[in-house]
């Protein structure tokens, strides 16, 4: 398992003074508010200040004090260590883990590995890219098990889907 987890990725600058706009990767926005450091490019970075807004989060971050040192970071991604990951609830799992997980049916029939998550409005849906593309519900119904410690989700027999 990933060592550190995105929870969100520089998509612009804002302001003057280095600040820059985050896109936010996680479902709780208002973690932002309790962040002391955060990595960039695995190193780690001190916060100054965090503004939350309706979609994104506008964050200060030490060392980043113009537009054209802010600009340096756009489109990279704001982590922190597994550790400070907000904890999940029983059944849920981070999109990290998810991703690069075989899926197996429960015939031991293959189907390739998560290439990406899709998040919808009511449920995920993990993307096979491989081979015969699929996407696969992450229903109670379709997916059987997932063990992100073996890498390795299964479902139930595709042509047993409703």
């Amino acid at each position: 398992m990933k060592k550190f987890l995105a929870i969100g990725q520089i998509i612009n600058t804002h302001g003057i003074n280095g600040e820059v706009k985050v896109y936010p990767l996680t479902d709780d926005i208002k973690r932002f508010k309790n962040l002391k450091k955060v990595y960039i490019d695995g190193e780690e970075n001190k916060v100054v200040s965090c503004k939350v807004q309706p979609k994104v989060v506008i964050l200060k971050i030490e060392g980043i004090d113009s537009i054209d040192e802010a600009i340096k970071y756009k489109q990279k991604y704001i982590e922190v260590p597994r550790e400070d990951a907000v904890k999940l609830q029983e059944g849920s799992y981070f999109i990290a883990d998810i991703i690069g997980c075989d899926v197996i049916d429960e015939n031991g029939i293959e189907y390739g590995k998560v290439a990406d998550v899709i998040q919808t409005k009511n449920n995920d849906v993990y993307w096979i890219k491989e081979g015969k593309e699929l996407l696969i519900p992450a229903l109670k119904n379709i997916v059987v098990n997932i063990d992100v410690e073996n890498k390795k989700i299964t479902i139930k027999p595709a042509d047993t889907w409703q």
